[in-house]
Order: structure tokens, then sequence, then C-alpha cells
């Protein structure tokens, strides 16, 4: 087990190293990129953004492109399914431009650590400071440090999320 997490890390930097390269060259950005299993088969995912969205075209132009990079940049990598897609609605908060250019949506923050007695907050993402964020949560302003955040995405509006 913790070698199989130790082979996907890996891959996932190597992959990295090909793939944002390619992201900036087209004018994406490139938001997250994991690697999955599902039965028995590596499914490398890729999500990407740019400005006015993401179209079918873009997703296809970047698989086509990345695929053949994959195969030739990296050894060892065997059979793999490439997805490449939108980050959708629930779009992950990676870095602290994110955070920035999110700032006034609703986000869910999730922490390793309990502030007012949960780990998880819906709110209103306010202010991002140098090393936290100040949300509102039901009409209470809740300050996270970064070094506590966990997990961070665009908060779902069509799923009562918010």
């Amino acid at each position: 087990m913790r070698d199989e997490k130790k082979y996907k890390s890996m891959l996932v930097d190597q992959i990295k190293e090909v793939a944002q390269p390619l992201c900036q060259a087209e004018n994406f950005e490139l938001v997250h990129l994991e690697i999955a299993s599902s039965n028995q088969e590596k499914i490398v995912r890729l999500f990407m953004d740019k400005q006015g969205g993401i179209t079918l075209k873009d997703c296809v132009y970047i698989s086509r492109q990345l695929g053949d990079l994959i195969d030739v940049q990296i050894e060892h990598i065997g059979s793999y399914r490439l997805e490449v897609s939108s980050p959708g609605p629930n779009r992950p908060l990676n870095t602290k431009e994110d955070f920035h250019r999110f700032r006034g949506e609703r986000v869910k923050i999730w922490t390793n650590e309990l502030i007012e007695e949960q780990k998880k907050f819906v709110g209103i993402l306010e202010t991002v400071n140098d090393d936290s964020v100040m949300m509102l949560v039901d009409k209470k302003e809740i300050e996270i440090s970064d070094h506590v955040i966990s997990r961070a995405k665009l908060a779902d509006h069509q799923n009562g999320e918010c």
C-alpha cells in the first residue's frame, strides 16, 4: 500500500513536469493532476482551466498532445487511460493565488485540526492574508491558518452544499 502510494506520487510529479509546460504554452492553467485506479486500470486525470472556461475541443487537444508526451518521456508508466477535463463547479483551491482569485465566492474548506469544534467549513471566502484566510460561516467570521487547511474547493451551489 505504501509503495503504491509512493509510486503514484512519483508518477504524478513526473507527469506534472511534462504537463505544466504544455499547459502554459497553450495558455491553460494546470489545476490538478491525479492518478487513480479502477478495475486494475491506471487512470491519469488532469484538470485544467483558462479564462472563459474549458471547451471539449481544448480537452481533446491537450489530451492528444499530453498522451504523446507521456508515452515518449515517461518510462515504466505501463498502460493507462488519460482523462482531461475542466475542474467544474467544485474547482479545488490549491494555491494562494486560487484563494485570491476566488475571494467573495462560496468555498468549502477542510482542516486537519479542530477549529471551533469542527473540521469542515462552508461559507464565503472574505479575506486572504499572508498565512490565513477569513471566511464568513453562518454570519460568523472564522479565521483559518494556512497550515491547518487540508483541502479546499469552490462549493457547489447545485447540490445543497451552500
